[in-house]
């Protein structure tokens, strides 16, 4: 196995694990906050809009972790640094 191939093969399970990894705390993340807001929402129902504003913009920041987790993911498939050093050696 040449060196082009490990690389590959890296770059490919570091992906998989940063997607993954990133994709299941937002998942964790987001469906504890909706159900907090929930549950909010039924103690208190006048302050239902409220809460729901607030909501959605903890799920849009929560959401950015898996945005984040699928650049770092692009980078590590198409913008490694080690493909580089590889093929000058």
């Amino acid at each position: 196995m040449d060196s082009y191939a490990i690389i590959g093969a890296i770059s490919v399970l570091g992906a998989c694990l940063c997607m993954g990894i990133g994709s299941l705390g937002s998942a964790l993340g987001e469906g504890n906050a909706a159900s907090a807001a929930l549950t909010a929402m039924a103690q208190q129902p006048d302050e239902a809009s409220r809460i729901r504003s607030t909501m959605f913009v903890s799920l849009a920041m929560l959401e950015t972790t898996a945005l984040y987790s699928l650049l770092i993911a692009f980078l590590a498939l198409y913008a490694n640094p080690f493909w580089n050093y590889a093929i000058t050696q």
